[in-house]
């Protein structure tokens, strides 16, 4: 098992190595002269020149990486034009609109995210592997044909018209509750519960759907093998081969499919947080998109692969404790 982890690890950091300069090289590189965008249109020449030296831009690129890298490792000094400000590791830089280190502002957007997508996470992951279960265990009855077109139409349907279908009903019409929005934990528990409810909601309710079908479709193939119809010969239950054999046999492909939705929302939940007037990682990014933030999107987008990797090496893990043949892989 420590070998496993250890080549995991390894391999975990590589990718984010390589991550780190395919996005350099796209927003760095590719998108031409970076100090025009951090100086403006009518920057004059000697602006131009002065900002070029503060970026450091008149160094070799691999200079100009190697800078990059050691700030996200070890930290790095920023000249401001009146100044050095320090960015403690890890540093992302710093943003070109606000000055304002890219580590702490993702560091301020990163409860508000992560409230989210944990909430969705476990909401869409236990009613979608729920629906898949039930749906394998009442195979050719009417459960089962409800649960198909039901699972089918929360794959088909978009995100902010369950969203806004939501706050109309409950919001709105019935009045049962307030308005969404993000209250911090430590503010108020109770209202940080009720202001994420209805994205919580509409998050599992689309996201459940593609579960329910993937473990319906594993659940069915693994009841089809061989030493469950022998479990079955001999007398045990239907509950038990579902619960006991059949269920942790098809829990793999969920797994994989769960470590990598659980990473890519930290950066994807845009239109939820947008519709919800939550102030998470999302708008933040597409705020930054739009003003061409390059040090902004390059962490966020970073910090996404991250939160990709750290999922996909919790789900080798999970792997290796449902399944002790992976650690001989």
């Amino acid at each position: 098992m420590t070998g496993f982890l250890i080549r995991r690890l390894g391999g975990a950091v590589l990718v984010l190595f390589a991550l780190t300069a395919i996005l350099y090289g796209i927003f760095y590189v590719a998108p031409g002269n970076v100090a025009q965008l951090v100086c403006g249109p009518r920057c004059s020449p000697a602006q131009l020149a002065q900002v070029t030296g503060q970026l450091r831009l008149d160094d070799p690129l691999y200079v100009q990486y190697g800078h990059f890298l050691q700030g996200i490792v070890a930290g790095r000094d920023f000249s401001t034009g009146t100044g050095v400000e320090h960015c403690s590791a890890p540093c992302l830089g710093v943003s070109y609109q606000s000055d304002q280190q890219v580590t702490q502002l993702i560091l301020a957007k990163l409860p508000v995210t992560g409230s989210l997508v944990v909430g969705a996470f476990a909401g869409w992951l236990l009613l979608g592997v729920g629906t898949g279960v039930l749906s394998a265990w009442r195979r050719g009855r009417p459960t089962e044909r409800v649960l198909t077109w039901l699972t089918l139409a929360g794959s088909a349907t978009p995100v902010f018209v369950i969203g806004l279908l939501l706050i109309i009903v409950f919001c709105s019409t019935l009045q049962w509750l307030p308005a969404p929005g993000y209250v911090p934990f430590a503010e108020d528990p109770e209202q940080w519960a009720w202001g994420l409810l209805l994205p919580w909601a509409s998050l599992a309710l689309i996201e459940s759907a593609k579960y329910a079908r993937l473990t319906r479709s594993a659940m069915l193939e693994t009841l089809a093998e061989d030493h469950v119809r022998t479990f079955r010969a001999y007398g045990v239950g239907e509950r038990a081969l579902v619960g006991r054999h059949a269920l942790r046999g098809a829990v793999a492909p969920v797994i994989a499919l769960s470590a990598l939705d659980f990473g890519t929302m930290f950066g994807g939940a845009v239109l939820t947080e947008s519709l919800f007037g939550i102030p998470g990682i999302g708008r933040e990014l597409v705020s930054a998109v739009k003003l061409v933030d390059l040090p902004v999107v390059v962490g966020m987008v970073l910090v996404t692969g991250f939160f990709v990797v750290l999922a996909n090496a919790v789900a080798d893990l999970l792997y290796a404790l449902a399944d002790r043949r992976v650690v001989l892989s």
